[in-house]
């Protein structure tokens, strides 16, 4: 072969393994992308947003929603099954926030953040969540909605890391 048919034919072979190359890079990054994140479908009213992109490595901040794993109590089993999906709410309180209560009013630091209902839509009894300093790792999360299912009751509680399954931002 001519030197600039060689030269010609190892040009294409590099390209062809850097292009290789570039799809394996760009397919390991969309798996890892894909490993870090979900898209969760918003299936109660206690949000206006039906649908979040949720960025398991995120660490929740004030005003965020965070996902997490909702507890497997007797209340929420009622509701939600042996097995309900995770929970979507807002991030309104912090680690070491202060949590008080007073009647059925919640703040944390001084400011309100929801009151509490006595008695769920079907009549069981709700029982207040944590008060007090909110934990290192722990976060207290609610929604505006008045039949919030969140911190405000016991059930829910302050939701902490090892419950987290991200941080989400609203699509629709």
């Amino acid at each position: 072969m001519p030197p600039s048919t060689e030269h010609s034919h190892q040009v294409r072979r590099w390209l062809a393994i850097g292009g290789l190359g570039l799809c394996l890079a760009g397919s390991s990054a969309l798996a890892a992308w894909r490993d870090e994140h979900v898209l969760l479908i918003n299936t109660t009213q206690s949000l206006p947003n039906w649908a979040f992109w949720v960025d398991r490595s995120r660490v929740p901040q004030r005003g965020d929603f965070v996902v997490f794993n909702p507890p497997r109590t007797p209340l929420i089993v009622a509701h939600f099954g042996k097995a309900p999906a995770p929970f979507a709410k807002r991030v309104l309180g912090m680690p070491g926030d202060f949590v008080t209560r007073d009647g059925s009013v919640v703040r944390i630091d001084g400011r309100e953040v929801a009151r509490l209902k006595a008695f769920s839509k079907r009549g069981e009894k709700l029982v207040p969540g944590p008060v007090g300093r909110i934990p290192e790792h722990c976060y207290y999360v609610g929604t505006a909605h008045a039949d919030g299912f969140d911190s405000r009751y016991s059930d829910v509680g302050f939701v902490c890391r090892d419950r987290i399954v991200g941080t989400g931002d609203s699509v629709l």
